[in-house]
């Protein structure tokens, strides 16, 4: 049965990336790049027709593309799905692959086709409503007369925790990823540090996220264990992970 992966625009790919979304029903933590226009889409056929598709990212760069970071076979045919993707790295020349651990079937490709493999990112996903209290603090959305700190890691964002009229966090979610979901940050000035107001901060932004007809996800670097802590605090648990490498030279 011959086998093709063939470059193609991305309208040409997304039925079946609708199927892919379905199927993978969690927070895709580079789905904005389809729409921003930093992907190769590749239609992966066998005897003619369409069973699947490859996506392709830049590593470094949004221009040069050399990752495979999508990954995805209709499941009658899974039991070829190896061999599809050893044409998709074949045609597109991708020298590297990039995964989240939750998606199974790139995630199995990983295991088979790449080598020196790392992960530097943690991803969540919301697993219970915590009950923390805050005493004295005000949570809130922010209003343009707000004073607020010198942010060095995130962004504002819309919310805010108030105490005695001094903020002392701030942030929100995100809603460039595939919905529902939207990507929930903070950051809390220094000075408060270390008292559990993140978590709860965390815990009313999840709140405020479902309220607006999204589902909290998060994500943190491997070696953050202040966020992993304040994360797992607010009742998000871990999900997966991001796992790179680099394609090893196949036959």
């Amino acid at each position: 049965m011959p086998l093709d992966a063939i470059k193609t625009t991305l309208s040409q790919i997304l039925p079946l990336r609708e199927i892919f979304l379905q199927e993978n029903n969690f927070q895709i933590r580079y789905n904005a790049c389809h729409e921003r226009n930093w992907t190769d889409s590749y239609l992966l056929q066998a005897d003619g027709m369409a069973i699947g598709y490859g996506s392709i990212k830049g590593k470094e760069e949004i221009i040069h593309r050399d990752t495979v970071f999508e990954f995805f076979v209709l499941p009658s045919f899974i039991k070829i799905a190896s061999l599809l993707f050893k044409e998709l790295l074949i045609t597109s020349n991708a020298r590297f692959i990039e995964c989240q651990t939750n998606q199974d079937l790139i995630y199995k490709m990983t295991m088979e086709y790449a080598e020196g493999l790392y992960s530097d990112t943690m991803l969540f996903e919301d697993d219970h409503c915590s009950a923390l209290t805050a005493p004295g603090f005000i949570f809130r959305q922010k209003r343009t007369d707000d004073i607020i700190f010198k942010h060095h890691v995130e962004p504002e964002g819309d919310w805010v925790l108030e105490k005695n009229g001094d903020i002392v966090a701030t942030g929100g979610f995100l809603l460039h990823y595939n919905k529902p979901f939207a990507d929930v940050y903070m950051e809390v000035d220094p000075d408060w540090r270390q008292r559990g107001l993140g978590s709860y901060f965390v815990q009313e932004v999840k709140k405020a996220c479902y309220l607006a007809g999204r589902v909290p996800a998060a994500r943190t670097g491997m070696d953050n264990i202040a966020s992993r802590n304040t994360l797992l605090s607010a009742g998000m648990s871990i999900a997966g992970h991001m796992l790179n490498g680099t394609i090893r030279p196949f036959q």
